[in-house]
């Protein structure tokens, strides 16, 4: 293996294929066949913004710093230097004011004026987050039309189909983040909205939790629901007031009974995530000159209106010396580490000159104030290689340091920007440093630069998900903050002539570690890694949590984690974990406990698991013999290690046209029924994607809940209830149908989640089969349908119609006085 010029730091493994697939299919440009031809198109169109003189000089640094891991988000690695006119910006904040059109009272844009600015920037190819608190609350007299207001959540309504309908650049669905405060009178229904199958499936919805709440929580004091707008006549009636601040009280309630109300739709649903706004607004460098309501879909940038997420992550396993001690004792290269920094951020700093604009107002907030977001990724992996479990301290405050230098090189950076191409306009060194804002925090002489120099960005850090840019340019590395999913598996592709081939996935530090320590080694050996190899799954809430705590003080925005609970875990303990996230100073937190069966309506308290009876002597009693499952036994924890998998490339249609996913199983050998070898068992469900989009995110969030119910022996319920769940956007086509005469038709299903429910069940079918084939001849093999139906099987008369109860399609229309289905010629009633 050849040497880098660094020493101690080994060349990588060559590309894997599932890295040079998604590299081609997302970020490929028209005549791009390398990645060193996309990073030249990135480098160049970064470098265009510098002087004339300068940008020969700027491109080749630009371009060797992609190199050494100094990546963009994924709209820049996509359109930077192209002639579409999509925005470089991954995502923006954007304001609702309480009016329908023109602006509001405070200048805020109305509703219909705010969708109609979002639906732009969507189009552009950026997600939205929006804070609807300022709209006034259901039950509010309107006195320009004498009438009752409808209040916010029935506005989001229109926001979520209107987003449903906007085609994104890139080819999908803008991500959108709903936030409504605490305070405001209809923060009951938000909190419970999305336990309505389908309602708002394109926005995350956050609460945005004051200090004077929790401390409601915490003393066991009534919480007023407020608002300016005055209420109507029938709330009055119910006791309704005017305080003294002007604001009208809607309702007063127990803090404690509507924090009760968030935390069970949290504990049961995942949402709705928690924003603390006290500690953001204390924490924000410009405290002084903006106000920040909401952030963007993944939560890593709270944003005032118009701002907006100019991010780039550096793949940190790239600084990673003598990994896993190989020639050395293992180290992080903070000197080359700072090096990289400075240069990111006069790269993201181009990007504010660089982008289109979808609105002006976001091209003269950027301007104002220069915000960019320095991240990183592959953190997991990177602690792997020193060495340092992500659970333990030693990791902790490994990724402590690692922000820190971070920070302070990006700061000094920022600094020496502002003495070349001056401050941001509203830079005021008095507000900057002033007591309390993380500026404040910075090393001595750092501020005393900024005093003197002022700084080129008012904020310069945040850790975003980094899922499609972690595959495609860092060999499959951990996403960003995140520890690692899983070390290996296999991925089984459908070529274009009809054949299969299959090839082995495996994650960046594990591949790295075969290379170096042990070649025999394989992802399905769960002892034969280090323990050190420590993956997601085995970790506890709080393990989670506090590397969250160990980095958050030294990220001026925010970080976008999810913390994933296990479906059994203590409700109490659930609310404390939030508890613990203020006390400590984070800036939200946002939870993961899977659901039992997807698609249907949880209880609103948790279940409880029934108690034995109190024992009456010293001896146990008899437990009663139940036949072995191994399909349904419990697996209380997955084995360490990796093990088999196989991943499938879906690819399906939807009214928006194909899409396309990447799904991996997971299988655990278990003792077959009979006690006499073994069978294999799906446990794990993955999809190796990045959450830019809304799609993604509940994807994702499907296969942690799929792995719970398959250790929890629940599997077959879980993907039968998927494939009952209803779409309101039409049917979705993936696989075939056999008819009676032995022709394939299209097969349709309700919605994005079945068909992915079938999908996942197909490929779970290949596996046993395929498992079967040295036991049976294959015209006893069970029957596995094809996963897309070849072109020439698709009939050509399909009338739309009301749904087949045989194929799925709605394609059932009234023919000679029967109910007949043009899809697979299915005949139905008659009369």
């Amino acid at each position: 293996m050849k040497r880098d010029p660094l020493p101690g730091r080994l060349h990588e493994p060559d590309v894997q294929p599932i890295s040079r697939d998604v590299l081609a299919e997302k970020y490929f440009k028209p005549g791009e066949i390398s990645i060193e031809q996309l990073y030249g198109r990135v480098a160049r169109a970064l470098a265009s913004v510098e002087k004339p003189e300068l940008r020969a000089k700027w491109e080749q640094k630009f371009l060797a710093n992609l190199h050494a891991g100094a990546i963009g988000a994924g709209r820049i690695m996509s359109a930077a230097g192209t002639d579409i006119q999509a925005t470089l910006i991954n995502c923006f904040v954007q304001p609702v004011g309480d009016a329908i059109q023109g602006q509001d009272d405070d200048g805020y844009p109305g509703i219909y004026e705010a969708l109609r600015e979002a639906a732009e920037t969507m189009r552009r190819g950026g997600g939205v987050g929006y804070d609807f608190s300022r709209i006034r609350p259901k039950g509010a007299f309107v006195k320009g039309t004498h009438s009752i207001a409808s209040g916010p959540c029935s506005y989001m309504n229109v926001f979520d189909q209107s987003c449903s309908t906007v085609e994104s650049a890139g080819s999908r669905r803008g991500a959108q983040m709903g936030v409504l405060r605490i305070d405001h009178p209809d923060v009951a229904e938000f909190i419970t909205a999305k336990r309505t199958p389908g309602r708002w499936n394109n926005f995350n919805v956050s609460v945005g939790v004051s200090d004077a709440f929790m401390q409601a929580v915490a003393d066991g004091t009534d919480w007023e629901l407020a608002h300016k707008a005055k209420p109507g006549q029938k709330v009055l009636d119910n006791g309704g007031y005017q305080r003294a601040d002007g604001l009208w009280v809607y309702r007063k309630l127990p803090a404690r009974e509507l924090w009760d109300t968030i935390m069970q739709s949290t504990y049961d649903f995942a949402e709705p995530g928690i924003l603390f706004l006290d500690q953001i607004g204390r924490d924000n460098n410009l405290n002084y000159c903006e106000q920040i309501e909401a952030t963007n879909p993944c939560g890593e940038q709270p944003l005032p209106p118009y701002g907006c997420c100019d991010l780039g992550p550096i793949i940190l396993t790239k600084f990673v010396r003598h990994p896993f001690g190989a020639g050395g004792e293992p180290a992080f290269d903070f000197d080359a580490f700072e090096q990289v920094v400075a240069t990111q951020v006069r790269a993201l700093d181009n990007v504010l000159d660089v982008t289109f604009w979808p609105l002006e107002q976001q091209r003269a907030e950027s301007s104002a104030k220069r915000r960019i977001g320095v991240g990183f990724t592959g953190l997991g992996n990177a602690l792997t290689m020193l060495k340092l479990r992500y659970d333990r301290a030693e990791g902790r405050d490994m990724a402590a340091q690692i922000a820190r230098r971070m920070r302070d090189a990006a700061y000094l950076a920022s600094v020496e920007l502002a003495k070349e191409k001056g401050a941001f306009p509203k830079f005021k060194a008095e507000g900057y440093l002033a007591e309390g804002t993380f500026a404040s925090r910075l090393p001595g002489h750092i501020q005393a630069d900024i005093r003197q120099h002022g700084i080129r960005n008012s904020h310069l850090l945040s850790i975003a998900p980094t899922g499609t840019v972690s595959l495609a340019f860092a060999d499959n590395a951990s996403n960003g903050i995140e520890p690692a999913f899983s070390w290996g598996y296999k991925r089984n592709k459908r070529e274009a002539d009809g054949s299969t081939s299959s090839y082995t996935v495996e994650d960046h530090a594990f591949r790295l570690y075969r290379s170096l320590i042990d070649g025999t080694v394989t992802p399905d050996q769960p002892h034969a890694l280090p323990e050190y190899f420590v993956n997601a799954l085995e970790m506890s809430a709080q393990d989670h949590v506090a590397m969250m705590q160990a980095v958050q003080p030294f990220v001026d925005t925010s970080i976008s984690k999810t913390v994933n609970i296990p479906e059994d875990y203590p409700y109490d303990r659930f609310k404390d974990l939030y508890r613990q996230a203020w006390q400590a100073g984070l800036k939200g937190l946002a939870t993961y406990r899977p659901n039992s069966i997807l698609g249907a309506v949880l209880e609103t308290t948790p279940v409880k698991k029934d108690e034995p009876a109190p024992a009456t002597s010293s001896a146990p009693a008899p437990t009663p013999a139940v036949p072995y499952d191994p399909m349904r036994s419990v697996i209380e924890k997955r084995p360490a290690g990796g093990l088999p998998a196989v991943a499938e490339k879906i690819e399906y249609w939807t009214t928006e046209g194909q899409q396309r996913l990447y799904l991996i199983v997971t299988f655990l050998p278990v003792p077959a029924a009979d006690g006499v070898g073994t069978v294999e068992r799906a446990i794990e469900f993955f999809m190796p994607v990045g959450q830019s989009g809304e799609s993604q995110q509940w994807i994702t969030a499907t296969m942690r809940m799929l792995s719970l119910a398959a250790r929890g022996g629940f599997l077959d319920r879980a993907l039968s209830d998927m494939q009952k769940v209803t779409w309101d956007r039409g049917p979705v086509r993936l696989g075939t149908y056999e008819k009676a005469d032995g022709t394939h038709v299209p097969r349709w299903h309700d919605s994005e989640v079945a068909a992915i429910g079938y999908a996942v069940e197909n490929l779970i079918a290949n596996r046993q089969k395929a498992a079967q084939a040295s036991l049976f001849d294959a015209d006893e093999l069970p029957a596995v349908e094809p996963s897309i139906a070849p072109a020439a099987l698709v009939p050509s008369s399909v009338m739309a119609g009301k749904k087949c109860p045989e194929c799925g399609a709605h394609a059932m229309i009234r023919k000679d006085g029967c109910d007949y289905c043009t899809q697979c010629g299915f005949v139905g009633s008659c009369g």
